[in-house]
């Protein structure tokens, strides 16, 4: 197949290939707490996770880059019944996704937002958040430090 015949090879469907991968998840104090693979599918067009984690977790996503509106979009789902759907973008060495306004119990409004940052050494740093309606970070979810096994 050559680089005109596929339509999910282009750049911007390249931005988030650092999170391709086979990884150890480690939390900051380097206990690791869980695996995640995360691949590509149906011709480049998908990146799909595969989230294992050792305290009963488990969960998939599904990322696109949409040509449309040239963002980023995530599905996630897990066997909790929890779901996210985010929207976002690369900026720098770091892809951004973010879910709409979503109304909440401690706060009125609130989103989720979560960042993939690609380590100078390789490694992948997720972190989620909780944002007001004004964008400012209220708690940190989650934190994880992605390591290629």
């Amino acid at each position: 197949m050559s680089q005109t015949d596929c339509a999910c090879c282009t750049e911007f469907h390249k931005q988030f290939d650092f999170w391709v991968g086979n990884w150890n998840v480690y939390d900051t104090t380097g206990v690791q707490i869980g695996e995640n693979l995360v691949v590509k599918l149906e011709d480049n067009c998908i990146i799909n996770e595969h989230w294992i984690g050792f305290a009963g977790s488990t969960g998939r996503s599904y990322n696109y880059f949409n040509i449309y509106d040239s963002t980023w979009n995530q599905l996630w789902i897990d066997n909790n019944g929890g779901n996210l759907v985010l929207k976002g973008s690369l900026s720098e060495n770091r892809m951004v996704l973010k879910s709409d306004l979503l109304a909440g119990t401690k706060v009125d409004w609130y989103s989720n937002q979560i960042s993939w940052t690609n380590n100078t050494d390789g490694s992948v740093t997720q972190t989620w958040q909780i944002l007001d309606k004004n964008d400012r970070p209220l708690n940190t979810i989650f934190v994880g430090i992605y390591k290629r096994k």
